[in-house]
This record gives C-alpha cells, sequence and structure tokens, in this order.
C-alpha cells in the first residue's frame, strides 16, 4: 500500500522517532480522515503493541477487548484484571520484555476516548502508566490516536490533571488538498479533470474513506448519485454516524451548523447564538470551539476592526452539501443530482463552495500573486450600512498585506472563461468604494479573481489586477 500525502505528518514522525527520549504523541482529526491508515502504514504495523478501543462498549468489554489484543502480542494473562489501574500493570510486564534497546518501541493507541467509559477510571491508570514508567523510557514511543477531536483536545492535549503537558506533540491530520486528492484519484486508476476534481471535493472534501467510494466509469454526477441519492446509498446516514461518533449531545452542534448553512457569508457569534436560541457563556462557547477543534467551522477576523467580532462560516464540505440537499431529501430521488445540473439550486451551492474551496488553499494563492514570503492576514467583511436605499458590499476574502496592499478577491466557479461585464464592473467598483468609505483603510486595493479558467480580455477586464485560476489551487 502507499502514503498518499501526509509528507509533512511523515516528516514528523520520522523526527520524532529520532528522539532521545520517550515521546507520547495524540494524533486526532475528524472521522474518516485517515489517521489509522497514516499509523499502520507508516510504522508498517510493526507495533510493541496496539489496541483499538470499542464503540459504546461498557469497561468490561473494552478490558476483554485489551486481553485479547495482549494475547494478539504473545502476552497471556492467567487472571485479567476488572480495572484499569492494572491492566496497565500488566502492560508494563508485557512491554518489559519487548523493549528494544536502542530503538523506540512502538505503542498505538487507536479510538481512545471510546475507552474513556463512565467512572471506569481509564485516564487516572493511564496518567499512572505514563507518569510512573512510560515517561522514564527513552524506548517508548507512545503514539494515542481518536475521531472525537473534542475529546482529544479538552480531555487529554488539555488535562488539567496529571497529564497536563505530559503530551510531547499534537498532530492533526487534515483533510486531503486538492492536489492530494487528484493523486489519490490517480492512485485509483480514477481519471479525472480539475474542474470534476473540484466538483467532486466541494461535495465529499478531501475525506480518502468517502474519495475511496468512487466508482471508475462512473461520472462525477454519476458517482454523487449513487454515493448520497441512490437506495441504499453508501452515504445516507454518514451525516448523523459522523457527529454520534464525535460528540455525546450532537443536538446544540447539528442547530448552530444548520443555520450557519443558511448564511452565504458566515455570522457573527451573537447572531448565531441568537438565531439557535442559545444563550451566550460557557456552553456556547464549548460548542463553537468543539466544532472548531472538528474542522466543521472556521472563524475569521472581521475588518472592521472591533475587538472579538470573527465571522463564523462552516468550511466542511460534506457539512455544506448535507444541509443544502440530503437533509430535506429524506426519500432519495434516484438520479437526483444528474437531473439538476445546471439548476439554479446547484450553481448557488457550486459558488457558495468554491469560496470555501479557496479559503482553505489559500496558500496555493498567495504563491500564485507571489507572496508567500510576506505577512499577511485574512479577513472576511460585510457591509454595515446596507438598506432598502443603499446597496452594501460583501467580500468573503480580503487578504490584508503588509506591504500595504489589500486584494480583495472574487471567486466564480464556472465552465469557461468568466467575461467581466458592465454591470459586474460596476459592482466591483462599489465593492472597492463600499470597502474604502466603511473601513477607512489606508492601503491599495486590489482586485483579484479566482476563476477555473481565467477571465476574457474585454474593455472591463482591465479592473483586475491579478488573476488566479483553478489550476493553480493544485
Amino acid at each position: 500500500m502507499k502514503i498518499i500525502g501526509r509528507v509533512y505528518e511523515q516528516a514528523l514522525l520520522n523526527e520524532y522517532l529520532q528522539s532521545p527520549t520517550s515521546e507520547f504523541i495524540a494524533l486526532y482529526g475528524r472521522r474518516r480522515v485517515g489517521k489509522t491508515y497514516l499509523v499502520n502504514e507508516f510504522f508498517n504495523e510493526d507495533f510493541a503493541f496496539s489496541i483499538t478501543g470499542l464503540a459504546k462498549e461498557s469497561k468490561d468489554i473494552q478490558i476483554h477487548n485489551f486481553y485479547t489484543a495482549l494475547k494478539k502480542y504473545g502476552t497471556q494473562i492467567e487472571a485479567p484484571a476488572d480495572n484499569w489501574y492494572d491492566v496497565f500493570e500488566d502492560l508494563i510486564v508485557h512491554l518489559e520484555k519487548n523493549l528494544r534497546k536502542g530503538k523506540k518501541s512502538v505503542i498505538f493507541i487507536d479510538e481512545l476516548p471510546w475507552l474513556d467509559t463512565p467512572k471506569a477510571g481509564f485516564l487516572t491508570a493511564l496518567e499512572h502508566f505514563w507518569n510512573g514508567w512510560a515517561a522514564s523510557k527513552p524506548e517508548v514511543f507512545l503514539i494515542v490516536c481518536g475521531s472525537a477531536t473534542s475529546w482529544m483536545i479538552n480531555k487529554l492535549i488539555k488535562n488539567k490533571g496529571g497529564l497536563h503537558n505530559r503530551v510531547t506533540h499534537r498532530m492533526r491530520v487534515a483533510p486531503f488538498s486538492l492536489s492530494e486528492t487528484a493523486e489519490y484519484l490517480q492512485y485509483k486508476d480514477i481519471e479525472f479533470e480539475q474542474r470534476d476534481i473540484a466538483t467532486l471535493y466541494m461535495v465529499f472534501g478531501g475525506i480518502p474513506f468517502y474519495l475511496n467510494q468512487l466508482r471508475r466509469g462512473l461520472s462525477v454526477a454519476q458517482n454523487i448519485d449513487a454515493l448520497c441519492f441512490a437506495k441504499d446509498a453508501p452515504m445516507y446516514d454518514e451525516f448523523n454516524m459522523l457527529f454520534a461518533s464525535l460528540f455525546a449531545n450532537p443536538e446544540r452542534h447539528l442547530k448552530l451548523l444548520e443555520i450557519l448553512s443558511m448564511h452565504r457569508y458566515g455570522m457573527t457569534r451573537d447572531d448565531l447564538l441568537k438565531r439557535a436560541n442559545i444563550t451566550t457563556g460557557g456552553t456556547a462557547t464549548q460548542t463553537l470551539e468543539e466544532l472548531e477543534q472538528c474542522g466543521f467551522i472556521e472563524k475569521y477576523n472581521d475588518f472592521s476592526g472591533r475587538k472579538g467580532l470573527y465571522i463564523y462560516q462552516i468550511i466542511d464540505f460534506f457539512t455544506l452539501f448535507y444541509f443544502r440537499f440530503m437533509n430535506n431529501n429524506k426519500q432519495l430521488s434516484p438520479g437526483y443530482w444528474s437531473k439538476s445540473l445546471g439548476s439554479g439550486a446547484q450553481n448557488a451551492w457550486a459558488g457558495l463552495s468554491f469560496e470555501k474551496l479557496c479559503l482553505l488553499h489559500i496558500d496555493k494563492i498567495q504563491n500564485k500573486l507571489g507572496i508567500a514570503g510576506i505577512l499577511t492576514v485574512i479577513f472576511a467583511w460585510k457591509s454595515a450600512n446596507e438598506s432598502k436605499d443603499r446597496k452594501g458590499a460583501q467580500i468573503d476574502l480580503l487578504i490584508d498585506r503588509i506591504d500595504n496592499i489589500i486584494n480583495i478577491c472574487e471567486c466564480k466557479f464556472v465552465n469557461a472563461p468568466f467575461e467581466i461585464d458592465k454591470e459586474y464592473s460596476e459592482n466591483l467598483k462599489n465593492k472597492v468604494a463600499t470597502f474604502a468609505s466603511e473601513t477607512k483603510a489606508k492601503k491599495s486595493t486590489h482586485i483579484t479573481m479566482i476563476t477555473t479558467y481565467g477571465i476574457k480580455q474585454n474593455k472591463y477586464s482591465g479592473i483586475v489586477q491579478s488573476e488566479v485560476t483553478l489550476s493553480d489551487l493544485f
């Protein structure tokens, strides 16, 4: 098998393996993103011990599973323990016999949050295992993994008890980028041109498990129909299963996401909580943080400069697609996507999703603009003075540069070179003027067009100072 992408993650793991001290790595990322695959393939499953927690099982079942794993690695315990403290003592006995002197011995605990059943004392036992034994063994390379990102961050990485600051490194496994998605499809011998790959990305994101279900010989539209809208479609229950695996009580998280899905340019915290009828406070803050930690939303600074004002937007593609097309389509009409090609609903979704695509590939945009080495800040902005009598403006992506320039980015996902006509030219001028008037920005503003195939040159195209095309994002 082959590891697609993950160049940075592999480099870090190689670096940690050379460490002269024990290592405790916390690896996290959303369900289906390929965390387990990365660890198994990188280490070629050459572990001193490995165990995978079981979803929604009792302490006794989890412990039985643990001893089954020990047996697999050659250690048979005559009298298995019934508590985690003694279980880890038995693990120490096993490891003492199998540590590789002068070389790291890898211990892999997958789906760690599932092992932490209520009142089972798992975290306390893990703490004792690490502090009382593993931390002093330079051969130990403990890597723990979990899809419940909020648990991994709040219970482990930010632990305020005996595991406080014990994690030596944290590593988030992110979805594939566009270029990694193209590489993965090529590896699977699935041929699509870049616009098709971008469309698939805007539906499924760079989630390897989802991409693995694509079928050769089908068009993009046929694949979307087969996975999302056919009878017994594989992705039909994926959204609910995803949230059930991440949060014990996901109702509040889902409510916030559903409201955000209806607002193209995002919402401020106060507006979002008001619409959701959720009282501001610690619980609301935690819910938003968990959605952000799990990669469902992102908060962007508002250019107004008002302290603490952020614009929250959905950045998870399948979440946006689900709320737009699957949430209220319970009967799943076969062929729905193919029959709707070119519809207003699909075009609106594609325009919004392409903006998200650009935001998530901002590094590629900066490379094309030649500003990769220049300090920048990314903003979203919405006019505060829009009314029935006065046309406002909204800008989804602003690149504020330290070299005294602000790039106002316009994103267009179209089938041909984009043609700027008189009406669109006036719209751009209005955006620039409104932005300058309301923000009092002292920098020069450059209009940057990010399009599928570039812009068509005509008498109005001179308003654009720079261009980025879809191919630049790969």
